[in-house]
């Protein structure tokens, strides 16, 4: 067998350095792929979001009175709800008041603890937090936390068969 002396060694493997510089390189160079996609300023719905507060209406501009058409009143009726990911003040839930079903309750739908979406739950007449299960009532008050402060609440109004928020 023949032996290597060192000038050899070196000539034939990497030293410590070298490997170690590239691997930073291709570590890098992997991670810039995720680094771009989160820098981007398109965003994404997961199926949650879109279950909770389906967009309707979305591209609505205000009116000059304030009131910015969200959906049908045939649309509320038949899905339970309508909702604005949209709107422009944050995402929007619009259902009908369990106690006074002509008139709608309409709220912000980012819940005040961690800013998670709520959802409506007819059966109990209330909104979850899809997160930590904070509860409020169609008022927007705190029936449950772990939030403490109430939902925004929005006047409605219908116009024949459209529902209108005030901005």
């Amino acid at each position: 067998m023949r032996q290597l002396n060192e000038q050899n060694f070196y000539r034939l493997n990497m030293d410590r350095r070298t490997f170690l510089t590239w691997v930073g390189v291709g570590g890098i160079a992997s991670s810039l792929p995720v680094a771009i996609a989160a820098c981007s300023n398109k965003t994404t719905t997961t199926s949650n979001e879109t279950a909770s507060t389906p967009a309707v209406n979305s591209g609505a501009v205000a009116r000059a009175d304030g009131f910015q058409p969200v959906g049908t009143v045939a649309t509320l009726d038949q899905k339970g709800q309508l909702g604005d990911q949209k709107f422009v003040s944050g995402p929007l839930l619009v259902v009908r008041n369990p106690d006074s079903p002509d008139t709608l309750a309409a709220v912000n739908a980012s819940c005040t603890h961690k800013a998670c979406l709520v959802d409506w739950q007819a059966e109990q007449k209330v909104f979850v937090c899809l997160c930590h299960d904070s509860k409020f009532g169609t008022d927007g008050k705190v029936l449950q936390g772990p939030a403490t402060e109430p939902l925004k609440t929005y006047e409605t109004k219908l116009e024949g068969d459209t529902v209108l928020v005030k901005v």
